[in-house]
């Protein structure tokens, strides 16, 4: 049995929870396998909304195991909030959600050293949501990190020695900081986590795939944000890409089936960063406001900007995607005209590559007809009007990828599958 992943190819808020969300049945797990609560997936059914931040987007299907591997970096107190108003709303995590023992956690000083670096950096600042994240990696990669297993062994004295080390640093850093209200959630949280089960999550995946059980693997963030394909230093800290899902949960690439990728039909960006779309104007503003543009997590307002097929192919490139899905088609609803860049000119000169460096680039547009309909009260693509079509098409020869999911609204309803002949 192989294992189907799902990634972002933007940077970030694609709208992958809806996706998992809607494939899950098809599925008998589903994993994550990198970031923190700093990624939102939003999910909205049965006329509720639904924000998660750790817990993988499969967790509303009942019969379903949810694993969070060991690639992600988990916040107990943010975790215990989280998950008990999904148990408030009357959906049973204990049941079915495990954590892998290789994840590392989240310190309540590994929150104060990511305000402390972003003030250090003065203008200079990437743009952290503050929820530690960069500290944790750096610190599993530095090989000082605690994990989930460690909750088991020795924990006091692991958690001591870090938070000893973590306050060194901030004296250095001259930071005033008050770690009490923190530091309280955070221990409460890890006494909420034991109620969970921890495992090897590379060994149970493994155990399930060769049990014949179908898996599908949930990204967090998107490709553009990957720390080493993406506009670094504007990125995150951990492997969006596909191969993530190798390192984050334990699977061999021969694993690997389809890969699914995810994209808006404009683009958007959260935070600092180039972004060679982006739009200063009303239309800006207008893709914004009907796209409800604002972070499930952070609340922060996202820049907004025509479609980038440049970052896109690239995107396409080192995910090896095999079938895209185009999410919020609605948000373009009213416009006359739709633009969409193919290329980027670099002092002067015209290219159609991701280069190493995207700072000043100006985007080469092409201009499409807009649709103009209500694609909200879409039921199948045989009511797709013709400029819709037209626009996935351009798309698909571009590409060279299929469209094969579009969403037409936020429902999990509003979600239509094309090429179903096959």
């Amino acid at each position: 049995m192989k294992v189907d992943i799902l990634l972002g190819l933007q940077w970030g808020d694609e709208g992958k929870g809806k996706v998992v969300d809607v494939l899950t049945p098809r599925y008998d797990v589903v994993a994550r396998f990198q970031g923190g609560p700093n990624a939102g997936h939003t999910l909205e059914f049965e006329g509720q909304k639904y924000v998660l931040r750790s817990i993988p987007s499969g967790i509303f299907q009942g019969d379903k195991v949810n694993i969070i591997g060991n690639g992600v970096v988990l916040d107990p107190a943010l975790f215990k909030a989280e998950a008990e108003a999904l148990e408030a709303s009357g959906h049973n995590l204990k049941e079915r959600l495990h954590i892998s023992k290789k994840a590392h956690l989240i310190l309540p000083t590994h929150r104060i050293l990511d305000a402390a670096y972003e003030a250090a950096k003065g203008d200079a600042k990437v743009g952290t949501t503050g929820k530690g994240i960069g500290p944790t990696y750096t610190d599993k990669v530095s090989r000082n990190g605690v994990r989930v297993g460690d909750i088991l062994h020795d924990f006091d004295k692991k958690y001591a020695a870090a938070k000893a080390r973590h306050e060194q640093i901030l004296k250095s850093l001259n930071y005033e900081y008050d770690l009490t209200e923190l530091e309280k959630a955070w221990l409460e949280g890890i006494d909420y986590l034991k109620q969970f089960k921890f495992v090897d999550s590379e060994h149970e995946i493994n155990g399930l795939l060769s049990d014949g059980k179908s898996v599908l693997c949930e990204g967090a963030q998107g490709t553009m944000l990957d720390v080493d394909f993406g506009s670094y230093p504007f990125v995150t800290s951990s492997n969006t890409i596909c191969a993530g899902a190798c390192t984050g949960l334990g699977i061999a690439p021969n694993k690997i089936g389809e890969v699914y990728g995810i994209f808006k039909a404009y683009c958007t960006r959260v935070g600092a960063g180039p972004f060679p779309t982006e739009l200063f104007d009303k239309t800006g503003d207008q893709i914004c406001t009907l796209g409800h543009e604002f972070g499930s997590v952070t609340g922060r307002k996202r820049r907004c900007g025509w479609i980038d097929l440049v970052a896109l192919k690239y995107a396409i490139m080192v995910d090896g995607v095999t079938k895209l899905i185009m999410m919020k088609s609605d948000v373009l609803d009213t416009f006359e005209t739709i633009k969409a860049c193919v290329a980027y000119k670099v002092n002067g000169e015209e290219i159609d590559y991701f280069p190493f460096d995207i700072e000043g680039v100006e985007p080469v547009y092409v201009e499409l007809p807009g649709w103009q309909t209500d694609m909200t009260k879409m039921q199948s693509e045989d009511e797709f009007p013709e400029e819709f079509n037209a626009y996935l098409s351009f798309l698909e020869e571009q590409l060279g990828v299929p469209v094969k999911i579009v969403s037409v609204g936020p429902d999990r309803g509003q979600t239509i599958e094309r090429y179903t002949e096959e």
